[in-house]
């Protein structure tokens, strides 16, 4: 059995290390020393590894770098920042005028064990999706669910279908024709990793299998294709589930946050 801290260290180097490599192609992308920062329509992101070779001052210049080139194109941007990353490095986002959003927690298994997690109620129907018509009611789907306007969703998940169609496939679950939930399975191209995301359920329809019927559809999936490993940036509520269906906890994860309008 691959222990934990191996788990991880496979992590950092083929999801972490890869990035750069696999963007939506609308995306813009530069390297600042050891950050990848990439311009989206909406907020920006910054990816970093290996900072223990900073100084302090070097490492907050480079924040502020990040921060200034984001500010300048009028958009907020999240650093992605992990458990195991450096020990200030949150601490110098904060004094930078970052904040923090919720953490979730990375958990990474075997595919092959999770494609029995679980089978949908009668009357729900799971099917893969690219239609921009779906698109469009996973996006409503998602500002229902987490009471915000997510209607970038349906541009984001479109372009990365045009992108990539290889890498990525979208489910929706659906009640007498009503989204009740989704989530999508993205392969990391060259790697043995695929993530799962979404898999928002709207309250009514949850602690009905639906979650758990829509990990084994993409573990499946997984499985057929070859790849050994599913990883999950889980919130609170997926975590424990996931942790029941056998995936290990190996790092956690939190998005600091910098909008110009803060």
């Amino acid at each position: 059995m691959t222990t934990r801290s191996e788990l991880l260290a496979l992590h950092d180097q083929q999801v972490r290390g890869t990035i750069a490599s696999r963007l939506p192609r609308h995306w813009e992308s530069s390297w600042d020393g050891p950050v990848l920062q990439v311009a989206t329509p909406t907020r920006g992101f910054a990816f970093a590894q290996d900072l223990d070779d900073l100084d302090v001052e070097e490492l907050d210049a480079l924040i502020r770098r990040v921060r200034d080139r984001s500010g300048a194109r009028g958009k907020a941007i999240e650093w992605k920042t992990y458990g195991h990353d450096r020990r200030d490095l949150t601490e110098r986002l904060r004094l930078a005028g970052f904040a923090p959003e919720d953490e979730e927690t990375l958990l990474i298994g075997l595919a092959t064990d999770l494609t029995a997690a679980g089978q949908a109620l009668d009357g729900i129907a799971i099917r893969e999706t690219t239609d921009p018509v779906d698109l469009r009611r996973i996006a409503a789907l998602e500002s229902e669910v987490w009471g915000a306007d997510w209607a970038w969703l349906a541009d984001d998940l479109r372009d990365r279908i045009e992108s990539a169609p290889e890498n990525i496939v979208v489910f929706v679950a659906e009640a007498a024709s009503e989204v009740v939930s989704a989530a999508w399975l993205v392969v990391i191209p060259g790697t043995e990793f695929a993530a799962l995301w979404g898999g928002s359920t709207l309250r009514q329809w949850r602690r009905k299998g639906i979650y758990r019927a829509l990990v084994a559809r993409r573990a499946q999936l997984a499985t057929d294709r070859g790849i050994m490993y599913l990883m999950v940036d889980a919130s609170k509520d997926s975590s424990p589930i996931l942790h029941q269906l056998g995936l290990q906890a190996v790092s956690t994860t939190t998005p600091w946050v910098w909008s110009p309008t803060t």
